[in-house]
């Protein structure tokens, strides 16, 4: 966006409009060609390229620009001219004056071709290719239509400690820090503030924000710490109202993405990104596992899908009905979380759910035992220690309305609305079991 104060400040994407104006330019040289008697700079900002031309008759500006490297921070003055051979939109500035606000080193550590991970060792050189810009500009209007849709049906939004003196979830998987004369713990979930918001009576609520998971795992999927959504609604009636909601609230975000996006993507990236039909489709996951049997997968676990079961079952899916989207719902009781409502004379399946895009899991759901002697009975079942739980039972000892919501992994959302192959390819800055750097 141009600055109010400087009015002739303009981004690279807004030139065609400005022919035979004076401009202010800013952003990163991407290359430069030299001549006898004048000088081609190829500058580059969040919004596109263009060429600068440069006279080298103007000793103190050749001054100024004679040490200038690829990839060097550049702040430049000139006016906009019509140049129908300069492939870069037909146009190019005519340079006046220039700044060399950051020189770069003149060896880059990385090209566009190297590898991931050293793409991740040098995040301040990686992030500026226009795919990597493109992947936080749709994440940023990815999170402004969820946020619009939540607040189209009253939610609220909290941010919840990340500092836990136990340990969320089932206890496993969890990082202990040092607090003073104590230990915490890092949240692997906002799920208890979320229940705990809910019994207060803030009866709609989502929550953005870190979560933790000291899980050793180095599939592309998985991070230590990843950003994750989370929302939780009171007075449902069961699960299969919030399978609803999310399948809206997914349309309406992914449809603004297109909307916004969608010729970028398939540039970079090679996808057309278009709103998925409703509804999707579900499967429960006894059914899901007969499928799989009749397929020739069987599963490594009798009560969870693994990796591979999920991705056939997609496919499989996806071949019958044409949807990449998948519902797999009522999981046995021994694969899921203690607070997970059981159903009603059937107590080893709960009112749970996955949502799976493409072979990946992106959700995990539920509606959540609000009852506090049932609460308490199934986690003494599950052989929970009780007393590291007494905050949490708390919440439900002064009345709580029936409830349930999920967790969503942003980056998972990501990488299949760009096809990415890694976590690691749409998250800023990645953490795993072998990186904290940088």
């Amino acid at each position: 966006m141009s600055h109010p104060f400087l009015s002739y400040d303009r981004p690279i994407s807004e030139l065609p409009l400005r022919i035979g104006q004076r401009v202010k330019l800013h952003g990163f040289v991407d290359a430069i060609r030299d001549q006898k008697h004048m000088r081609f700079i190829i500058l580059r900002d969040g919004t596109g390229k263009v060429q600068l031309t440069q006279n080298k008759d103007n000793k103190a500006l050749a001054s100024a620009l004679d040490t200038l490297t690829p990839e060097s921070a550049l702040m430049a003055t000139g006016t906009v001219v019509a140049a129908p051979a300069v492939k870069l939109g037909g146009l190019e500035v005519i340079l006046d004056g220039a700044e060399v606000c950051g020189l770069a080193d003149s060896l880059i550590p990385i090209a566009r071709d190297s590898g991931l991970e050293k793409w991740l060792d040098h995040r301040q050189v990686s992030l500026r290719y226009p795919e990597q810009q493109l992947v936080f500009a749709v994440q940023t209007t990815l999170e402004e239509a969820m946020r619009e849709f939540w607040k189209q049906y009253g939610f609220r939004e909290i941010h919840s400690p990340k500092l836990m003196g136990t340990a969320s979830e089932s206890g496993a998987e969890v990082f202990s820090v040092k607090y003073f004369d104590t230990t915490a713990f890092l949240a692997q979930s906002p799920q208890f503030y979320k229940q705990l918001a809910i019994a207060g009576g803030m009866e709609k609520v989502f929550e953005i924000g870190p979560v933790f998971r000291a899980e050793p795992s180095f599939t592309s999927r998985h991070e230590t710490e990843f950003t994750s959504i989370d929302m939780e609604i009171s007075w449902i009636k069961d699960h299969h109202e919030l399978m609803d909601f999310e399948q809206q609230w997914l349309a309406h975000s992914i449809r603004a993405v297109a909307e916004v996006h969608g010729p970028a993507i398939e540039a970079h990236f090679g996808v057309k990104v278009a709103p998925p039909t409703l509804p999707f489709p579900q499967v429960t996951f006894a059914q899901a596992r007969e499928i799989l049997s009749q397929l020739g997968h069987m599963l490594t676990r009798q009560d969870d899908l693994d990796a591979e079961g999920e991705r056939i079952l997609c496919e499989h899916i996806a071949a019958q009905t044409g949807h990449e989207f998948l519902f797999i719902t009522d999981y046995p009781a021994s694969s899921r979380a203690f607070y997970h409502m059981r159903h009603e004379g059937c107590p080893d399946i709960t009112k749970g759910f996955d949502l799976l895009w493409r072979g990946l899991e992106i959700t995990t759901g539920a509606q959540r035992e609000h009852r506090h002697d049932r609460l308490v009975a199934q986690a003494e079942q599950r052989g929970l220690k009780l007393d590291g739980l007494s905050d949490y039972f708390d919440y439900f000892r002064f009345g709580c309305p029936p409830h349930g919501g999920m967790g969503i992994g942003l980056g998972r959302i990501m990488m299949r609305l760009l096809n990415a192959a890694s976590i690691r390819e749409v998250t800023l800055l990645s953490r795993t079991p072998k990186r904290l750097r940088p």
